[in-house]
């Protein structure tokens, strides 16, 4: 199993910074078969470079969940499997911060798209998932948004699949090694 998210958040990973937004969607590896989607009060302003650059402003998640709220789906929907990111040291540093601040020790094996489409697909100028979307033709609707860019990153994982003759992702039956 897989699961293949994306986060929004009010700044970089260090810090008191939160998460505002979260997308999880959990693969087969032949079809997504679950999801998880919340927009996340973060309990602090957001500020305003994020909130032009995802369109989530402070109105919008005053009456949202907050982390600690729906950290058991997240636990839950990610259970016993391989945690799918575009830049994926953001996106688990993240959901791993706050599920420590909740006294949780996460421990998932990882896979960055970020890495395996330069090693899969190379020779694009850019590896953003905006660019990358682009230019193999991947719908890529509510940029910046969790779920948005989180479907966008199922449609790329996918390709990743299909084009992995060299056994870079890894399959049932691989060893487990997980990212702290």
């Amino acid at each position: 199993m897989y699961c293949i998210v994306d986060v929004e958040t009010t700044g970089g990973v260090k810090g008191p910074t939160r998460l505002t937004e979260i997308a999880i969607f959990r693969h087969d590896g032949q079809q997504v078969v679950d999801s998880f989607h919340s927009l996340l009060n973060p309990e602090c302003p957001i500020p305003p470079f994020i909130r032009h650059l995802t369109g989530i402003s402070n109105e919008m998640v005053q009456d949202a969940p907050t982390f600690a709220e729906v950290a058991d789906d997240v636990l839950n929907i990610t259970k016993d499997a391989i945690f799918v990111a575009h830049n994926v040291g953001f996106d688990f540093g993240f959901i791993q911060k706050e599920l420590n601040w909740l006294g949780h020790d996460y421990l998932r094996r990882t896979l960055c798209t970020v890495r395996t489409s330069r090693k899969l697909l190379p020779g694009h100028p850019s590896y953003s998932l905006g660019k990358l979307c682009r230019s193999l033709e991947i719908p890529l609707s509510g940029r910046h948004r969790a779920q948005g860019d989180a479907a966008a990153t199922v449609l790329l994982f996918e390709m990743l699949l299909r084009h992995d003759s060299q056994g870079l992702i890894p399959r049932l039956n691989t060893r487990i090694e997980y990212t702290r």
